[in-house]
C-alpha cells in the first residue's frame, strides 16, 4: 500500500518530465531502496519507459538511498546542502543519478489544478499557497528573531554575538600575555643558573 502511495505521484511527475523518464531509462531493470528509518522503507524497479513500479522484497538493491527524519523538511524546500547529506550504498553512479533526477523533478500543481478546475481558477489557488508559504516563511523568520532578542537583551540567558568576540578576543590576548610571562620566567631561570 505504501508503495502505491509514493509510486503514483512519483509516476505522475515523470510523466510531465520527459528529461527526467530519458535519464533513467538506461537505469532500466535497477532496483533503488529508499530508508527513512524507521518509518519508510520503500524498493522501486526501473521500468523501461523511465517510470518506476514497486521492487519485489526478494530484490536485490543496486542502490540504497538512506535519509535521516531530519533531512525530510530541508529536503522539501529544497535545502541544497540537505541532498549532500544522503547517503548512498551500492551503485554510487545510479543513486546519485536518482538524487540528481530528485533535485529537478518539478510537480506543475497549477497545470494539474487547472484540468480539476480551469486555468484562472488554478492559478489564483498556486498565487495563493505561495502567498501562504511566504508569509509563514517570514512570521517564522520574525519570530524566531523577537525570540533572540529576547533571550540575549530582555533575559540574557544568550550571550550577544558581539560580547562573545569580545571575549574570545580577551581569552586570546590573555593566552599570549601569559606566553610571554612564560618565556620572560624561562629567561630569568636561565640567568640566575
Amino acid at each position: 500500500m505504501l508503495a502505491s502511495v509514493a509510486i503514483v505521484p512519483l509516476n505522475h511527475m515523470l510523466r510531465g518530465e520527459s528529461w527526467a523518464r530519458k535519464r533513467l531509462q538506461p537505469c532500466a531493470g535497477k532496483t533503488a531502496r529508499f530508508r527513512v528509518p524507521p518509518f519508510f522503507d520503500l524498493a522501486v524497479i526501473i521500468q523501461p519507459t523511465g517510470e518506476v513500479a514497486a521492487a519485489s522484497t526478494v530484490a536485490g538493491n543496486d542502490a540504497i538511498l538512506t535519509i535521516m527524519p531530519a533531512l525530510l523538511p530541508r529536503l522539501l524546500v529544497r535545502d541544497e546542502a540537505a541532498y549532500r547529506e544522503i547517503r548512498i550504498s551500492g551503485d554510487s553512479v545510479f543513486g546519485q543519478e536518482i538524487l540528481e533526477i530528485g533535485q529537478n523533478l518539478r510537480w506543475d500543481v497549477e497545470q494539474d489544478l487547472s484540468d480539476v478546475m480551469g486555468d484562472i481558477l488554478a492559478h489564483r489557488v498556486v498565487r495563493a499557497g505561495e502567498n501562504l508559504a511566504h508569509w509563514h516563511n517570514e512570521t517564522l523568520n520574525n519570530l524566531s528573531r523577537a525570540l533572540t532578542e529576547y533571550l540575549t537583551e530582555e533575559q540574557p540567558v544568550l550571550a550577544k554575538p558581539t560580547d562573545m568576540r569580545t571575549f574570545a578576543n580577551e581569552v586570546s590576548g590573555l593566552q599570549d600575555q601569559v606566553s610571554r610571562l612564560e618565556l620572560r620566567v624561562e629567561g630569568l631561570i636561565n640567568k640566575s643558573l
